[in-house]
């Protein structure tokens, strides 16, 4: 019989385990995520840890600390693009003050509800915001169609005033303040406990509202 040829000695590389996730990106979005939602600071190699990759793999995808916030902040900027187009599917297009209400209702849900997310795309404590084109872009976006809204409302006489500005920013100001006062535990010391903020960040909206609509005649 022909002499056995020993076997095969596999290499440390073929030994190795490989890397499996199908999408190293979005683990690594994920991985940030979680650590800025527990106050951490974040990192791409402390990314890369709680991803339990090497600490070289994440830069092939992002070079530094700010792409990599900057993806993660981009996908929150979906998440809540998704929340508001989902809210405003389901109103009336003829009633622009139906749609500002709505459009303010699923912003302050969706604050609520996705704190850390808020915290990203909403200060500069994690990067610089105006180093991201697409954020930039959405929140211009935004912008215009609080404007359209408002405009729409105006066209129709249903607002008590013409200045549009000062309307649009005191929205604004009312849903970041709300969305603030919930992310930094304010409420409590209002007596609005946990289980009563979203219904009261429905009655804050429709004070806002019936303030800048014009009063129905009759009514």
């Amino acid at each position: 019989m022909p002499a056995r040829e020993p076997p095969k000695r596999r290499s440390r590389a073929a030994e190795a385990r490989p890397y499996h996730h199908g999408d190293l990106r979005r683990v690594l979005i994920d991985a940030a995520l979680q650590l800025a939602a527990e106050g951490g600071d974040v990192s791409v190699r402390e990314a890369a840890r709680r991803a339990a990759v090497s600490p070289g793999a994440p830069f092939r995808h992002f070079p530094n600390r700010d792409a990599l916030m900057a993806a993660v902040a981009g996908e929150a900027q979906r998440r809540f693009r998704a929340e508001i187009d989902t809210a405003l599917a389901q109103t009336p297009p003829a009633e622009p003050l139906v749609r500002l209400r709505a459009f303010g209702l699923a912003y302050l849900r969706w604050a609520m509800r996705n704190p850390a997310h808020f915290e990203i795309i909403s200060t500069g404590r994690y990067f610089a915001h105006g180093s991201s084109p697409e954020l930039t872009r959405d929140n211009a976006e935004l912008i215009a169609l609080t404007e359209r809204m408002l405009g729409e409302a105006a066209e129709r006489g249903l607002l008590r005033q013409g200045e549009l500005k000062p309307i649009q920013i005191a929205a604004r100001a009312l849903v970041y303040g709300f969305a603030r006062m919930n992310l930094d535990g304010h409420f409590p010391r209002w007596g609005v406990e946990e289980g009563e903020i979203e219904k009261m960040a429905e009655a804050v909206i429709d004070v806002f509202i019936a303030g800048i609509a014009k009063p129905k005649r009759g009514g």
